[in-house]
């Protein structure tokens, strides 16, 4: 039990896997609802990214544009 509870102890989650966990607040203006379920291209491309480990891994080593046509593009 010990040894179980510091494996899980020394577990990390990525942030967006974490967040998936937490409710989110509710938006306090319709411009605020808007813009988070109708977000621009770019952050849609980013969020693709951040989401694949290797994209994500290489926009750290080379930047985002580069990694992003090396797996999407």
């Amino acid at each position: 039990s010990d040894l179980l509870c510091s494996l899980l102890a020394g577990i990390k989650i990525k942030k967006e896997v974490a967040n998936a966990f937490v409710k989110r607040k509710k938006r306090s203006s319709p411009y605020e609802w808007y813009f988070e379920y109708y977000k621009s291209p770019m952050e849609q491309m980013h969020e693709r990214c951040e989401n694949y480990p290797p994209c994500d891994y290489l926009s750290d080593q080379v930047g985002f544009a580069l990694a992003y046509n090396r797996f999407f593009g």
